[in-house]
């Protein structure tokens, strides 16, 4: 992978209709769409982490926080860029569990992540466990990009099924090319009857499914988190849910006609 490659995906382990309604909570354009049997994928749709700014793990950590806390399900969040790839597993208001591979595929995490990572997602303890922990052993002929396409592989037996070229560890330009068609076979699909939407979800102001005080109670502990391990993610993330709870009740308590 090469300097410009940095690239991440958001997998949510819910069905498209749960997510979406908080996804304009991050303040970034995505690409939804379902992602198999109780899962959903979120793909960037545009460059959130150029050149110079922060990691693009730090950004996939608010994010994947901050969806997890609105939306009370888990959410996992595969990142690479030219030194390293990894993941991060959201749930709720609970520390969230990582992994990390450099580039040429070096476990570089602790094994008991693995064990943790595999309870919150409700995996197989045995097949899928022994799966996992494969992932964490050295192996000369698996690279960053094989050890998240090994990741992805373990989740398919859950249920996950990404859209044809959505893949970890690709160009993110193909990602997003690939997402965009998916989009377009979903949103056929649903005018037939059929199936959900899928589509480009830019900057908006989150709709009545989520409740102000929730996105406040949610917004205030990841503001506090955020500003404790200094991660502007994360900062971020939290005083998005508080400025839209905030609003949300002040429209709610307007003045009465």
């Amino acid at each position: 992978m090469d300097a410009t490659s940095a690239g991440a995906l958001l997998l949510c382990r819910a069905e498209y209709d749960v997510i979406r309604p908080s996804v304009p909570l991050l303040r970034e354009p995505f690409l939804l769409a379902p992602a198999g049997r109780g899962w959903s994928v979120l793909v960037p749709d545009g460059k959130p982490w150029p050149s110079g700014a922060e990691p693009v793990d730090r950004v996939l950590s608010g994010w994947a926080t901050a969806l997890a806390v609105a939306t009370n399900h888990p959410v996992l969040a595969l990142w690479w860029d030219a030194d390293r790839s990894g993941l991060t597993l959201a749930t709720g208001f609970r520390r969230p569990v990582g992994y990390v591979w450099l580039a040429d595929g070096t476990p570089a995490g602790e094994d008991e992540a693995m064990h943790t990572f595999a309870a919150r997602l409700g995996l197989d303890p045995v097949l899928d466990l022994q799966a996992l922990e494969a992932l964490t052993r050295p192996d000369a002929d698996a690279d960053a990009r094989a050890r998240l396409l090994g990741l992805t592989a373990v989740l398919s037996r859950a249920g996950l099924a990404l859209p044809e070229g959505v893949a970890p560890g690709a160009e993110p330009d193909g990602i997003r090319t690939a997402a965009r068609a998916a989009a377009v076979r979903e949103e056929a699909a649903a005018g037939k009857g059929r199936g959900h939407t899928a589509h480009a979800l830019r900057h908006r102001p989150p709709g009545p499914g989520i409740p102000a005080i929730a996105q406040i109670a949610a917004g205030f502990p990841l503001t506090v988190w955020g500003l404790a391990r200094r991660s502007a993610g994360w900062t971020v993330a939290g005083a998005v849910l508080l400025a839209h709870g905030a609003l949300a009740l002040a429209r709610d308590r307007g003045p009465a006609r």
